[in-house]
């Protein structure tokens, strides 16, 4: 009997777990994309070889809206506005969004809608002559660093032309203003939002819900400026007062979405003891240097120690200070970190030329993996298989004890 309600339970917490696992919340979202929302497309600067990128998606849920908008107007940037109302608007004064000063130029309408807004600058690319072949930006001296590529000061294509509106997905895609080094390379942010809960087709298969977007960043074609040239990308988090930043890691024992990886990292907003979250970059600590992104083209990445405050380098130029204002340039507020692409002794950039990183940002908690129903189930056979052969195996010495009594036992007359 203990055996079968064992087995009983397993079925049931298998069940349970591979709904939560497939992403099967309820939960949707109408989602919408927006391209440059109320900019006059006839008034062209033609001393600027860059085109004035910014991507509104709107997620519109049941009584709420977050809003997402990426611009590379200055340093690629997402800024994401979390509001109360499911008729809440996004409107761009282009005009004051030009100059020197653009605070207010990006609002949302009604402004006390506005719950929650953060934002995440990807400011600078950094690359360095890994000559000691230890993938590791902390243990590198400066001198073997290459200049930085400041991502502000890139051209980058017209975001339009790469609209899905039915897929739901979008491409930023940069040179150097130079046209140094580049040649046909590029990088780029490829946008995907959802409309309700799922998981990524491609490796690294990340869980989304209705609350997120995913951000996959590309370095494609780029000509390396060393022999064992390695990657690292800077980003920068602003919040509002009050709010604070902080790394997690989650780790498992199941890695049947992500074969080889244990682990999932987050950069959450958190308010007051850390248990109250309001928003997340969350992404598993691999990257992959072939398009196809199969196991075989993975490679680590890696996090390093978040910088706060106002020792941080910022960009000049982004469209979070249109929104948030000069004020928060350099506050406590401000937060920095690097992920770097590669492991020692494991394959160079210079080799495939390639490399794609996926990371989810999104509002509230972020989505967690469960364990899957293959480990699930694994973990029912193996506990409930010895209690089963347990019993069987008493039953059995009990038959037997029993049928020796019996062969002993003589009738009294």
């Amino acid at each position: 009997m203990a055996a079968l309600v064992t087995l009983l339970l397993s079925v049931w917490f298998v069940t349970l777990q591979s709904r939560h696992a497939r992403g099967t919340d309820s939960y949707r979202r109408q989602v919408s994309f927006e391209y440059n929302p109320g900019r006059n497309e006839s008034v062209t600067d033609s001393s600027s070889p860059s085109v004035p990128n910014v991507l509104h998606v709107r997620a519109v849920g049941r009584n709420d809206t977050i809003h997402y908008l990426w611009s590379t107007l200055g340093a690629p940037t997402v800024l994401l506005v979390y509001t109360s109302s499911p008729s809440s608007s996004l409107h761009i004064n282009w005009t004051r969004l030009e100059l020197r000063d653009p605070s207010s130029a990006v609002r949302i309408q009604p402004p006390k809608s506005v719950v929650y807004s953060t934002a995440v600058i990807f400011s600078r690319l950094f690359e360095y002559d890994d000559v000691k072949d230890t993938a590791d930006l902390s243990q590198t001296p400066d001198s073997s660093f290459y200049p930085t590529y400041q991502l502000e000061d890139f051209t980058w294509d017209d975001v339009n032309a790469t609209l899905n509106h039915s897929a739901l997905t979008a491409q930023l895609r940069g040179r150097n203003a130079t046209g140094q080094l580049f040649d046909n390379g590029s990088i780029a942010f490829r946008i995907s939002a959802f409309e309700g809960s799922g998981r990524d087709p491609d490796l690294p298969h990340l869980l989304h819900t209705a609350n997120s977007s995913q951000l996959d960043f590309v370095i494609d074609g780029l000509e390396p400026r060393g022999n064992k040239s390695r990657f690292g990308l800077e980003l920068i988090a602003l919040e509002a007062e009050g709010v604070r930043r902080e790394v997690r890691v989650c780790t498992t024992i199941d890695d049947e979405y992500t074969p080889s990886i244990f682990q999932t990292d987050k950069l959450v907003a958190v308010t007051g003891n850390g248990s109250d979250v309001l928003s997340y970059l969350q992404w598993k600590p691999v990257a992959y240097s072939s398009p196809k992104a199969a196991r075989a083209d993975s490679m680590p990445s890696r996090h390093y120690s978040l910088r706060r405050g106002r020792n941080q380098s910022l960009p000049a130029s982004s469209i979070a200070y249109a929104f948030f204002g000069p004020d928060l340039r350099g506050g406590s507020h401000v937060s920095a970190m690097n992920v770097s692409f590669g492991i020692a002794g494991g394959e160079l950039y210079n080799s495939t030329r390639y490399i794609s990183w996926s990371s989810l940002i999104g509002y509230g908690d972020p989505p967690q993996d469960s364990f899957s129903v293959l480990v699930i189930a694994i973990m029912a056979v193996a506990l409930g298989l010895p209690v089963l052969l347990v019993l069987l195996g008493g039953a059995v010495v009990c038959a037997l004890h029993r049928k020796r009594l019996h062969r002993g036992y003589v009738a009294v007359n």
